[in-house]
């Protein structure tokens, strides 16, 4: 799992997608502050995607696998953005290494390179950690 101190020797990937995602979620940050739940920055977050025109799966049901084998069991991230970056919220104090480690499972079972793991319950700005696979 490398965090975005670590990829810097590499370059970043989906530096344009991010950069327009992150503009979607100080945005959502600028007119909410912290401290509402997540269902209500998810909402805001797929209002502000829209108005920009930005493609995004809300919730999708992504089959996991086992030694390359679809299992019947899905997990949902909260949202795909451009068929390729995984968002995935959390309104807490702090976060955790259990709330990266859920996202870099999610970019694993996938197959997707690359996972942001925001915080809006983070003061006096959100939280954003890139989670690469």
């Amino acid at each position: 799992m490398y965090h975005s101190s670590q990829e810097h020797h590499e370059g970043l990937i989906y530096k344009e997608e991010v950069y327009q995602l992150q503009g979607v979620i100080f945005e959502v940050y600028r007119e909410l502050g912290c401290g509402f739940l997540e269902s209500v920055y998810h909402e805001c977050l797929m209002r502000e995607l829209s108005i920009r025109e930005i493609p995004f799966q809300s919730e999708p049901q992504l089959r996991l696998r086992y030694k390359g084998v679809p299992l019947d069991q899905f997990f949902k991230p909260d949202l795909v953005c451009y068929d390729k970056i995984i968002i995935e919220l959390k309104s807490v104090s702090e976060m955790s290494r259990s709330h990266k480690a859920q996202l870099y499972n999610y970019l694993k079972a996938s197959g997707l390179r690359l996972g942001l793991l925001v915080n809006f319950g983070h003061h006096p700005k959100v939280q954003i950690d890139r989670i690469i696979n």
